[in-house]
């Protein structure tokens, strides 16, 4: 590890890690970089160094950041990986939690009515058929399924539908759609997820999510298990 006044560099397997002082000036922090990157660190047609960039608990302007990243560009030695902070604007956090909020509502969905949630939906009724409910992320359904239901309608596949009675019209995830199940098919406690191998939605029961989708939240596990 070498240590300057504004910047320590570390070694890893993947190349360097320099961590910014988030005291320093932001300015000062830029002309020890230059210093820092005109040292000889590899020998000549040796493979380009992968630099990830700590800035702390420094929050950088988009204009900031360009002057970074021109920096590491005029070095024909260094590719930057990534440049990281632990500071984000309040907007940009509002936005994060909206997104990853889980919403409730207690209604049912009839015929004609759509429900459309940025975030997990957990609904504690009924989807009849004609209804469709829309989630960006998962979506619970405490009764009974049989509309439309298409989670992850921002794209990701990852998304889950849980419901106590599943029998639906048709479900989708991301941009990959299930067809109809035969008259009479249905089952309870049951979950819909997109197998990673196949690109297929995989009906299965819910208890299998802890097994298929273990990133889930402990809120999520605590739905499956009732």
């Amino acid at each position: 590890m070498v240590t300057n006044r504004c910047i320590t560099i570390k070694g890893t397997r993947d190349g360097l890690t320099l961590f910014m002082d988030d005291t320093c000036a932001f300015n000062d922090l830029l002309k020890e970089l230059e210093s820092v990157l005109s040292m000889n660190y590899i020998a000549e047609n040796e493979q380009p160094i992968r630099i990830r960039v700590e800035l702390g608990n420094r929050y950088i302007t988009g204009e900031q950041e360009e002057k970074l990243k021109e920096m590491f560009a005029n070095q024909q030695n260094f590719t930057v990986d990534q440049i990281v902070s632990n500071v984000i604007l309040k907007q940009t956090a509002l936005e994060w939690k909206d997104d990853t909020a889980i919403k409730l509502h207690n209604k049912i969905i009839r015929s004609g009515q759509e429900l459309n949630i940025v975030g997990d939906l957990l609904l504690i009724g009924d989807v009849n058929p004609g209804g469709k409910v829309v989630a960006t992320g998962n979506i619970y359904i405490l009764g009974h399924l049989r509309g439309i239901a298409h989670a992850g309608s921002d794209g990701n596949k990852s998304s889950i539908i849980a419901a106590s009675y599943m029998s639906p019209t048709q479900l989708r995830i991301a941009n990959v759609m299930s067809r109809s199940p035969d008259e009479g098919d249905g089952g309870m406690m049951e979950c819909g997820f997109v197998d990673r191998d196949s690109e297929q939605i995989i009906m299965d029961r819910i208890s299998t999510l802890a097994r298929t989708r273990s990133d889930l939240s402990v809120f999520e596990r605590r739905i499956m298990n009732g």
